[in-house]
């Protein structure tokens, strides 16, 4: 389906963009401008004599009682009533609640009791026949516009012919934007906005500016999927109605997304007491039944101020109603889609491209939730020791819903999986930091991490904005180690390591073996290298991790009985070796403190005006929290890129 003809009908009429590609793709499907251009005529009277609006209920009614009979196309909603002994259809656009319809078509499209689906309908006017004595409207014939025939097996197998690249351009363009005119990270925030749509209980939040298209696929591209807009929600609305037993939203769409979300009124706490064991278990007790769904959550809205002050003065949910900033309802939440990174929709940003029919896009992803890799990651990837349970779950389904979309065939890298796990970490991660500012106590570990299986290295995974507003804060944090270079060793361990103190029991001297140990040198270089890409800080060697002084009598050692000037030689020669001379010379210094139980080597370090990278790999460290990190290349450049 060509996108931008989606758009060329759009402009004016309040159908889904589903709806229309039914009808686009019934008369428009040709690569023949002429064709195409007579399609689109017919396409437009079509909408001026089938579709109506609200405001001209009254008026169509009017029209089908003189003519007898009348296509629409309409949502058409069917239930049962127990009285009538007969099933209701509703019509949503034509005004009646009790139109008839046959049961063959109930009992053939079982989408319809199941909250409504969109049609073209063939409505007749008899009122002869009006046994029921409600209305004298019929339905004759119904055709489905939103129910997609989908072969599993034929859509894994196209797949196979498409590289990883240009599978995304396609699932890109599928919900109508243009893949050139966004980069890779763009076009896996705009993928993560499907993940709902293909992973089931999946919790997803997305806040940010306006104008970014955040309700777009939820409101116009899946049918499968309800948005709620601000107002009041009701437990009744959601899970059950216990005067009639009709199950709720959550039992009859897949995806159940809130807009406006900063609107939304919630004055029971039943509800958020619901939510957070429905987001939690996927199922929820009403009545004396427990009920399981599949359906997954989204939140949506507009931030109030820019995310950088948010960071800097509150936190990234502080526009969520007051009911909502709940630890343990926020902790439910498996992504935060930082919506401030997503740019505002304009025209160069829709495709004029092929992409797939919305109602068989939706379908492939539906099938899809029945599948299942939330066990991909084991294969090449362990988790750091920092994830809790929900951390864990909430990564895997990431993850899972990435591959689901983007690898639905079951096939994909090791680079592959290893993207969408630390971008699955990333989100998940986002969810925490907030967390910490709000019960510092109970979520105090953020440090996600993951390690590779086969080279036992561990990565630590950043979010984007808590490097900004590191940076941000560089001045204030180089001042403060600037009044560390004249607080005395004694002080210093008192206060224990932090982002700007590192502790080392030895510089070179393996205690175990007796002997030099290249990996104890490397650490050494790794801490310096580290502070001078951060914002600077003080490394005492000599001193245990639990605060105890333990000497540099063994790193003498290995000097030939030249103590403190054949250490200090081999100190500077190993960084100017390592690092590059210039830089040791310009940001670092080396001092002795002799202390009663042993000499402690002091090395004080200046942050840097320039990236610094350690040995012949030219690996990037940073310090960050009480540790430091190695950074992959990607996370490399965007630091670099964002402080330098």
């Amino acid at each position: 389906m060509r996108k931008d003809l989606v758009r060329q009908v759009k402009v004016g009429v309040s159908v889904p963009v589903y709806v229309l590609e039914f009808l686009l793709g019934k008369y428009c499907a040709s690569s023949d401008p002429a064709a195409i251009e007579a399609g689109l005529t017919v396409v437009n009277q079509a909408l001026a004599e089938n579709f109506i609006r609200p405001d001209e209920s009254e008026q169509t009614k009017a029209k089908l009682k003189k003519k007898g009979k009348h296509r629409l196309i309409d949502k058409v909603d069917v239930r049962f009533v127990e009285s009538d002994k007969k099933f209701w259809a509703t019509l949503h656009n034509f005004g009646s609640k009790f139109v008839h319809i046959p049961e063959e078509i109930v009992y053939k499209y079982d989408r319809l009791p199941g909250g409504g689906v969109w049609c073209q309908i063939d409505l007749v006017y008899n009122d002869l026949e009006d046994t029921a004595q409600r209305t004298p409207f019929y339905i004759s014939a119904l055709k489905p516009i939103q129910v997609a025939a989908f072969d599993r097996d034929a859509y894994f197998e196209a797949r196979r012919h498409f590289s990883r690249d240009d599978w995304l351009d396609l699932v890109i363009r599928s919900v109508g934007l243009e893949p050139v005119a966004c980069d890779l990270r763009t076009k896996l925030l705009v993928v993560t906005r499907l993940i709902p749509m293909v992973e089931s209980n999946y919790n997803l939040i997305e806040l940010g500016p306006w104008g970014t298209g955040k309700s777009f696929v939820f409101r116009e591209s899946n049918p499968n999927t309800i948005l709620i807009s601000g107002g009041k929600v009701t437990v009744a609305q959601l899970f059950m109605n216990m005067s009639t037993g009709r199950v709720g939203l959550l039992g009859m769409w897949d995806v159940v997304a809130f807009d406006e979300v900063a609107g939304l009124q919630m004055p029971d706490s039943t509800l958020i007491n619901m939510l957070k064991d429905f987001m939690e278990s996927g199922s929820f007790a009403r009545g004396k039944e427990e009920v399981p769904t599949e359906a997954s959550l989204v939140f949506i809205g507009n931030t109030s101020k820019a995310h950088e002050e948010l960071v800097r003065t509150a936190h990234l949910f502080a526009d969520l109603p007051p009911a909502m900033i709940d630890p343990a309802f926020l902790d439910r939440m498996h992504y935060y889609l930082p919506g401030w990174e997503l740019p505002k929709l304009e025209k160069r940003l829709f495709t004029d491209h092929f992409g797939f029919v919305s109602d068989y896009f939706a379908e492939a992803l539906r099938q899809l939730r029945k599948q299942s890799f939330v066990r991909a990651v084991d294969s090449d990837f362990s988790l750091g020791s920092h994830l809790a349970a929900r951390d864990d779950k909430a990564v895997r389904k990431t993850v899972s819903g990435l591959i689901k979309i983007l690898h639905p065939h079951g096939e994909w890298s090791h680079g592959d999986l290893r993207q969408y796990l630390e971008f699955a970490l990333e989100g998940r991660r986002r969810v925490k930091e907030q967390l910490k500012k709000l019960a510092a106590y109970d979520y105090a570990k953020t440090d996600f991490s993951y390690v590779e299986n086969d080279t036992a290295r561990e990565t630590w995974v950043e979010v984007v904005e808590q490097l900004q507003d590191f940076n941000d804060e560089s001045d204030v944090d180089e001042q403060a180690t600037r009044v560390l270079a004249a607080v005395s060793i004694a002080e210093i361990i008192e206060s224990g390591e932090s982002k700007t103190v590192e502790f080392k029991r030895t510089g070179r001297y393996n205690l175990h073996t007796g002997s030099r140990d290249e990996r104890l040198e490397h650490e050494i270089v790794k801490c310096v290298a580290g502070f001078m890409n951060a914002n600077g800080g003080v490394l005492l060697i000599g001193v245990t991790d639990d605060r105890q002084i333990s000497g540099m009598a063994e790193d003498y050692k290995l000097t030939g009985d030249r103590g403190r000037d054949g250490f200090e030689n081999w100190l500077t020669t190993k960084l100017g070796g390592e690092l590059g001379r210039p830089v040791v010379a310009s940001f670092f210094e080396v001092s002795f403190d002799a202390l009663p139980e042993g000499d402690v080597c002091r090395v004080d370090v200046r942050m840097s005006n320039q990236p610094v990278y350690a040995g012949k790999e030219a690996e990037f460290f940073v310090r960050m929290g009480n540790s430091t990190r190695s950074y992959n290349t990607r996370d490399a450049l965007e630091y670099i890129n964002a402080r330098w």
